[in-house]
């Protein structure tokens, strides 16, 4: 899940990383009063759950209350990748003598956490992994939550040149392993940390994703998701115990099991087709779930066939197929449902479809053939 700046910049606040002051206001007057409270300049930032919105013009520096009311008005205005802006986040503005980029992330590859920076950081960090690769460091935890001060001594003379700004780039690696353990992220930026002009450093932005399988154990985080960022789908299935992710197909897909779930639309994309969905009923033999997910798909005006790919374990087939003929009675299917069915009371399943007169495929190839040709 993702959260807005102005969230993000509060825990770290909360975790010690000196941010720059600021407000979020989600009107002209008070971004007004706030930019009276911080003095002028101050800068407007879009606060938006996409990248680039500094190209795209949704990041302002305001020197008056004269240009403040005419830029406010432009910000309030923008569409940033399809997202109208909301929110602003009126900040102190600072004199910026250098940039550095610094993040906490899950490097899955290494399983393992790391801490990565670059003094040639900012906003154009990208560029840098591509053209200076050398640019960018990284100190691995090597499965601890904590800092190894000797490993760590060489990695943190590589980012700042000075014993003072070493030390200040300690405390905030040290607020950024604490917040990114603390809220169980998955990762924790700041792009850019900043040195003003008196030599003090600041997290001029604040990126933070969390966890959504540690949820449960934050209320407070859950309570700051965007609504406006969200799938709808996506949360209704979720809700429901469905692990769905809306794609731009043709061909919708209700199968058990991730790993088969992406091995099916491997196969439909193999065979000429396009997924319209990810969806993965899970190990629950429920029949409402199949019904769930048929409701859920349908929405789509895309979708031109579904495919129902089973391989029964401790899903039974039986109870898949109680549910495909639940969704019959209880829904008009307006598209074709193409149903693999193997494994687990398989027999008892396709007896109970064949009585209704549903056809079943044996293996996925011949299902995943027959579904991409009704829906393309």
């Amino acid at each position: 899940m993702k959260i807005h700046e102005y969230q993000a910049a509060q825990l770290f606040q909360k975790a010690g990383i000196p941010i720059v002051e600021g407000t979020i206001t989600t009107t002209v007057d008070e971004a007004v009063q706030a930019a009276s409270g911080l003095g002028y300049p101050v800068v407007l930032k879009s606060q938006v759950l996409v990248g680039g919105r500094g190209k795209a013009g949704g990041i302002k520096v305001v020197k008056s209350e004269e240009e403040l009311h005419e830029k406010y008005a432009q910000l309030s205005q923008l569409s940033i990748k399809g997202y109208q802006v909301k929110k602003i986040y009126v900040v102190r503005a600072i004199d910026i003598r250098k940039e550095f980029y610094l993040a906490a992330i899950v490097d899955s590859a290494n399983d393992d956490i790391v801490l990565i920076a670059s003094s040639e950081g900012g906003v154009e960090i990208e560029e840098t992994a591509k053209t200076n690769p050398d640019a960018i460091k990284k100190y691995y935890l090597q499965g601890d939550r904590e800092i190894d001060a000797q490993r760590f001594a060489p990695f943190i003379r590589s980012v700042f040149d000075t014993p003072e700004l070493q030390e200040q780039g300690q405390t905030v690696f040290a607020g950024l392993l604490k917040t990114f353990f603390d809220n169980d992220c998955s990762l924790a930026e700041i792009n850019p940390l900043v040195i003003d002009g008196s030599g003090t450093i600041y997290a001029a932005d604040a990126k933070i994703n969390l966890d959504d399988n540690a949820l449960d154990r934050h209320e407070d985080l859950a309570a700051l998701r965007d609504m406006d960022y969200e799938e709808p789908d996506e949360i209704e299935a979720k809700e429901k115990n469905l692990s769905f992710v809306k794609l731009d197909g043709n061909v919708g897909c209700i199968v058990n099991g991730a790993g088969l779930a992406m091995a099916t639309m491997d196969i439909v994309k193999l065979c000429g087709g396009n997924p319209a969905n990810f969806l993965d009923v899970g190990g629950s033999s429920n029949p409402e779930k199949v019904l769930n997910a048929l409701k859920i798909i349908l929405r789509s005006p895309d979708v031109r066939a579904i495919l129902i790919n089973i391989f029964g374990g401790i899903t039974r087939c039986d109870d898949i197929a109680a549910g495909i003929l639940e969704a019959r009675r209880q829904m008009d299917l307006p598209v074709p449902l193409v149903i693999r069915l193997t494994g687990t009371n398989e027999a008892e399943a396709k007896e109970m479809l064949t009585k209704e007169g549903v056809e079943t495929f044996s293996t996925m190839r011949e299902a995943v053939e027959k579904v991409v040709a009704l829906a393309n």
